[in-house]
């Protein structure tokens, strides 16, 4: 009976928390595809076996543990489908650069918001090593890439915060735009290595149009979006961002987000 009872149980878990599952196997890999196929794999590993989903956990935790197992014995860091060059090449060479661990640790801390503990428990090491992890990755991340950013971001606080954060990272601040027209018009007149957009603007215009405008003048550049309402965004039936930041966020989620996109200068976008 406490069999039968298991599956539906794991099956709502697992169903509520797909979404940041899905954007954390992407933050991980870089590209959407990549980071599919390891949720993917995740959900089969569960189907397949329930008992690698350990009910002594927290059922958040006992699902990124599973998926940690799988990421960690494949050894396949990020896409390598096109691998001899472009954006994947270039993720290839700067992962050899990382500690081993600390890319994992620092996500799960900084952009899943998850404890010390519950890391500890994910990637099975103790919880000073987690911490440890996290403070190299953030280390080794932000000296590896210095560029120019454009934010677009209607609202006057939250683009003031935005600045001075990656002001201080060491990156150079090219814009701030209000309007999709407005965020067209800086990235043409300087290209950035990073844009940061939000995605409802003060005229009602998409910050998800503004950013395609650009990527179609511009070419690949990578983008962190900000919405307070990730799920919308994280539905499997469009392209979505590789890097995708929640309202109200924290600074380290915005440190760790600037780091990795111009760390692996992930381009993926969302369609209006």
């Amino acid at each position: 009976m406490d069999d039968q009872n298991a599956a539906p149980d794991i099956a709502t878990t697992v169903a509520g928390q797909l979404p940041y599952l899905r954007r954390y196997a992407r933050a991980l890999t870089g590209s959407q595809p990549s980071g599919d196929r390891y949720a993917e794999a995740t959900l089969m590993a569960i189907l397949e076996d329930r008992s690698v989903f350990d009910r002594a956990l927290e059922p958040r935790t006992a699902l990124f543990k599973v998926f940690n197992s799988i990421w960690i014995s494949s050894g396949a860091p990020v896409d390598e489908d096109g691998g001899e060059g472009g954006l994947s090449g270039r993720a290839q060479a700067h992962m050899q650069n990382l500690t081993p661990n600390s890319r994992e640790a620092l996500l799960l801390h900084t952009v899943e918001e998850f404890g010390f503990d519950q890391i500890s428990s994910i990637m099975d090491i103790p919880q000073e090593d987690a911490e440890a992890y996290v403070r190299t990755a953030q280390r080794e991340m932000q000296d590896a890439v210095a560029g120019k950013v454009l934010v677009i971001e209607d609202e006057a606080i939250i683009a003031m915060d935005i600045q001075s954060i990656v002001s201080e990272m060491g990156h150079k601040i090219t814009g701030v735009a209000r309007t999709r027209d407005g965020a067209v018009d800086l990235g043409n007149k300087e290209r950035p290595d990073l844009i940061l957009a939000d995605i409802q603007l003060a005229d009602n215009s998409s910050g998800i149009d503004a950013v395609n405008d650009l990527i179609g003048t511009l070419g690949e550049v990578p983008v962190i979006f900000i919405t307070a309402f990730p799920e919308r965004l994280l539905t499997g039936d469009r392209p979505e961002p590789a890097f995708l930041i929640s309202k109200p966020y924290t600074e380290d989620q915005v440190r760790s987000a600037v780091s990795q996109a111009l760390f692996f200068a992930s381009t993926e976008t969302l369609h209006a």
